[in-house]
């Protein structure tokens, strides 16, 4: 079953409860995502740091074929 956007902002919401984050459904299908993930976590740790720290966070929704998120872009920020 495909995941509902106020999903994904909930598990993220969980490891990163102080961030600006923007969930979009960018076929409106619910299975195709991109995130904005904005967070002074992320300060000092490079993008590839920052993605991966967000996609723990989805606990194994994206992990293979049987994932409910089936695609996610993903973005992630320091604040300005």
């Amino acid at each position: 079953m495909a995941m509902q956007a106020h999903e994904i902002e909930t598990l993220i919401r969980e490891t990163f409860p102080e961030a600006k984050i923007t969930i979009t459904d960018l076929a409106g299908d619910g299975n195709h995502y991109a995130a904005e993930v904005i967070d002074e976590s992320f300060r000092g740790k490079n993008r590839v740091q920052q993605q991966r720290a967000v996609y723990t966070a989805l606990k194994g929704k994206m992990d293979g074929s049987h994932g409910e998120l089936h695609a996610l872009a993903l973005t992630t920020k320091v604040p300005e």
